[in-house]
């Protein structure tokens, strides 16, 4: 069967990581999040592949080029973000007469996509979650969906609209009729709607593995579960008197130095140095050509391609873009003292990250002076410069200095 992937949207919920690519090739346990879903795709045996992409397009193109790991890829251009509805449509051309949608943005596993894949008519992926609010609620009436409420403040269930649909060409003739949201879009869950309404029975179909990847703090789940299930596997130089513990993962011609101790679920990229004398605790990635030198400590992060992160610093709960570089000192906080639920500023809104622990989010080559302290749930844009003892808080706008 055929899969349409939904991948064209700018993710400005994940800035600043989405200044400089598209979300869906933000680094989860080393590898892109829509690569991911690929490696779930094709143990699902599915074998075709629609992409549909907009923003920053040509990464997501140079990535999987025309064919990925034996899945035929063809792309379809959303020239304007306007929604699910919309994104399908500029995909119609490339159809086969049935066919799943999915985000490219959410973890799913390979047998909840078989379990919708073998379903013989309409059907739509549902989860029970602990916050349905944040999502599109959907009423049912045994196995049939008979209503999706986007968003409810009350909502009547904890079931929630997953993204992952199955469906035949007699969609687009609801898509060609659906209007604009009040948001200024075209929601498929709106043409979905207008498709029961006139009779089609969509199934709800209850799904296992599926993570919603919607603002940072999600790679950082995202990234444990996967590096949960990595094999030991040592393809680099770990020198006497390194310790590793746990399955952990050292890529090709990357050196971990004399006193590094690692503790695994871990991944360490190509061409890394790593240590001497560093700790390195669970649920932590580091990228291609990282440095993490001397009495280095870092917890459960994600530290993408090219970073520094030279001596005498922590980094905790925290996600670091590529190419920064950390001078000595540089701590990043991630538990308040208050212990109440780290908030983060999101497109000039404060969320409650519902996580006690959460440290900070950095952009792509942002360089930091000596004794740096940067205070949980901070957001720092690309390309910033912080002056050495500086404090840092809130959200820091790209291309800016602080003193």
């Amino acid at each position: 069967m055929q899969a349409v992937i939904l991948a064209a949207g700018e993710g400005t919920r994940m800035r600043p990581l989405t200044f400089t690519r598209p979300k869906v090739v933000l680094p989860i346990a080393n590898r892109p999040i829509l690569e991911h879903l690929f490696f779930s795709l094709k143990d699902a045996e599915i074998n075709r592949v629609v992409l549909v992409v907009g923003y920053r397009d040509e990464t997501i193109r140079d990535h999987f080029g025309e064919a990925w790991n034996g899945i035929e890829v063809e792309y379809a251009n959303q020239r304007r973000q306007l929604g699910t509805a919309d994104a399908l449509k500029s995909a119609s051309h490339l159809l086969e007469e049935e066919f799943l949608m999915m985000n490219g943005d959410a973890i799913v596993g390979a047998e909840d996509i078989r379990k919708i894949a073998e379903r013989s008519g309409f059907a739509l992926a549902v989860k029970e979650v602990p916050n349905p609010e944040e999502f599109g609620v959907v009423e049912c009436e045994g196995r049939l969906v008979r209503n999706i409420v986007e968003k409810p403040e009350k909502p009547k269930s904890n079931l929630i609209n997953a993204g992952i649909y199955r469906f035949s060409k007699e969609i687009l003739e609801f898509v060609e009729k659906t209007p604009q949201s009040i948001r200024g879009e075209y929601e498929i869950t709106t043409s979905i709607k207008m498709a029961i309404e006139s009779g089609i029975e969509f199934e709800a179909v209850e799904i296992d593995e599926w993570i919603d990847i919607g603002f940072p703090w999600d790679l950082l789940k995202a990234n444990s579960f996967f590096l949960s299930k990595i094999e030991s596997r040592i393809d680099g130089e770990v020198e006497e008197g390194a310790h590793l513990i746990g399955d952990i993962i050292v890529g090709e011609g990357s050196v971990v130095k004399s006193g590094s101790y690692i503790e695994g679920p871990a991944v360490i990229g190509k061409n890394c140095k790593i240590g001497p004398n560093c700790y390195i605790r669970p649920s932590t990635s580091i990228g291609d050509g990282c440095h993490i030198g001397a009495a280095v400590e870092i917890k459960n992060s994600i530290i993408m391609n090219g970073t520094k992160i030279p001596h005498l610093s922590y980094l905790g709960d925290s996600i670091i873009g590529e190419k920064c570089n950390f001078g000595a000192g540089t701590k990043i906080a991630n538990l308040r003292l208050d212990d109440k639920n780290i908030m983060v500023n999101v497109k000039n809104r404060v969320i409650d990250t519902r996580l006690r622990k959460f440290g900070a989010v950095v952009g792509d080559n942002v360089r930091t002076g000596i004794n740096v302290t940067i205070n949980v749930g901070t957001m720092i844009g690309d390309n910033v410069f912080i002056a050495p003892g500086a404090k840092v808080d809130g959200y820091v706008e790209r291309n800016s200095k602080v003193f």
